[in-house]
């Protein structure tokens, strides 16, 4: 793979800094077309990662949300492309709770290969190339190697949940955790952190029986995938990129990838 860590890390944390630039401010909100909030924040951080993209050779299609997608005739014969998204967790970031990230991932034959998450305030980095199988943290100019933990036939869980989404059918599935394993412990945390909670090891699982964007999750789901965990949808299949709808299906994250879990998740009703 020809793109390296170090170039997409200097994409991200040029986002970053524009990012915080607005964070600190007294910065607008206005509603998109689907309502969701957007801030200029997000504008910023689309510009400059669309620019350093576009300098890294070879020259890739680029897919962000702050972008108006091509039509999917076109979309479907990409076969390598960029997917961005350039702030994920704008709730986060207007409450100012530091739980948001910026995304980059290469997306290669509909999976997501390789990428990067930015956590601006946190002063964290995630970087992951599932097909070297090397997963990195970076914090304070130190680097940590990632591997999601084993489930080693534990009978006790920890999960991570949304902390701004959540409804009736999660919870419900929440209580059917409760009661498949013999305890389970849960942690809530914003935007594509959840992800790359189960690659550092400290969650084992993340149900999302919500809508989702294939954005919001692809650069965490590399660096899960490279940490030896995955993103599936409820019947076992891995997560697909550049589909004609970019809404994700339900899924399940889990950090041990090796582990039956099918036999042991409750159904998803």
């Amino acid at each position: 793979m020809s793109y390296s860590f170090a170039a997409l890390m200097e994409i991200t944390e040029a986002a970053g800094a524009a990012i915080m630039e607005v964070y600190r401010s007294d910065f607008d909100v206005r509603p998109k077309s689907d309502a969701s909030p957007v801030t200029q924040a997000d504008l910023a951080a689309h510009e400059i990662i669309r620019s350093g993209l576009e300098q890294l050779s070879p020259r890739l299609p680029i897919l962000s949300e702050e972008s108006s997608p091509p039509p999917y005739e076109e979309r479907r014969r990409w076969r390598r492309y960029w997917l961005v998204d350039p702030l994920d967790g704008t709730k986060e970031f207007i409450s100012r709770n530091g739980e948001f990230t910026v995304n980059i991932a290469l997306i290669e034959a509909g999976r997501a290969r390789l990428g990067v998450v930015g956590a601006p305030v946190l002063g964290q980095m995630f970087a992951g190339n599932a097909a070297e199988r090397r997963a990195e943290k970076h914090q304070g100019g130190e680097v940590t190697p990632l591997a999601g933990r084993p489930m080693n036939g534990r009978d006790t869980l920890t999960l991570v949940a949304s902390r701004s989404h959540g409804n009736e059918r999660l919870q419900s599935y929440l209580e059917a955790l409760d009661e498949a394993f013999a305890q389970v412990e849960r942690r809530s945390m914003g935007s594509s952190l959840k992800l790359c909670l189960l690659a550092e090891g400290k969650a084992d699982l993340y149900p999302r029986l919500g809508p989702t964007s294939e954005w919001d999750i692809a650069a965490a789901d590399a660096v899960l995938a490279a940490a030896g965990g995955a993103v599936r949808q409820p019947n076992g299949t891995p997560l697909a990129y550049n589909k004609h709808d970019l809404l994700n299906p339900d899924f399940i994250a889990v950090a041990d990838a090796a582990f039956p879990w099918a036999e042991r998740l409750p159904p998803i009703l």
